[in-house]
């Protein structure tokens, strides 16, 4: 069953007003996550794909924070119990198609299942963008540490899905640090909301071993 949001009793009923209708409703922040201490934590258990460890973050932040699982549909504003993720995989002919994955809040499932669809998107050779927009959708730069980025967009559409891109580590006085930008629509959220995101995410961050050392029960 679907969920809707009562549009006419949300606090940001006259923003949401506003911001849907302009020609480019979206808004971009660019930072840089300190990953120190999760690079440390996965020194440990080896096993662990470390790539897929922050894209576990980023999505389960994202599960916390109610905003980032809303999605405009046909004029209104649709509430997703559970946000997943889709992710560029680059192809041995240099292109690249497109992987998805479900969240799991157990880091060692989600991560199985994630290199089990990346592996599929592989070897599938073929470009298959999906319809839902109950996820995120994130790319990864691993050549460039990028300050500024824009996603390409199609103009004129209810496309509110999240952008989520990271770039290249970046070693900065005994720290490492990870370009990240998230890019999202501004009638269902606003720089509060992203940097309550991004603060939890680092928290998150800094303490790896709560989420990733156990299974979840």
């Amino acid at each position: 069953m679907t969920t809707y949001l009562d549009v006419t009793t949300w606090s940001r009923r006259d923003l949401f007003e506003f911001f849907r209708n302009f020609d480019n409703p979206y808004f971009n922040i660019c930072t840089r996550l300190d990953v120190t201490n999760l690079l440390l934590f996965l020194r440990s258990r080896p096993d662990l794909n470390v790539s897929l460890a922050y894209h576990y973050f980023a999505l389960r932040v994202a599960n916390e924070i109610e905003p980032f699982r809303y999605r405009l549909r046909d004029g209104r504003v649709v509430i997703h119990e559970v946000i997943n993720g889709g992710t560029t995989v680059l192809t041995p002919n240099e292109s690249f198609t497109f992987a998805y994955f479900d969240f799991d809040e157990d880091f060692e499932r989600f991560m199985l299942g994630a290199q089990h669809s990346i592996s599929d998107a592989k070897a599938s050779n073929s470009f298959e963008p999906t319809a839902n927009d109950d996820t995120i959708y994130f790319t990864t730069l691993p050549w460039v540490s990028f300050t500024s980025f824009a996603h390409a967009r199609n103009w004129g559409r209810e496309d509110s899905v999240p952008r989520i891109a990271f770039g290249k580590f970046v070693q900065e006085n005994e720290r490492t640090f990870l370009p990240f930008s998230i890019e999202v629509h501004h009638a269902l959220m606003d720089g509060l909301h992203v940097g309550r995101y991004i603060n939890r995410l680092q928290e998150s961050l800094d303490q790896p071993e709560d989420f990733l050392n156990a299974r979840q029960t």
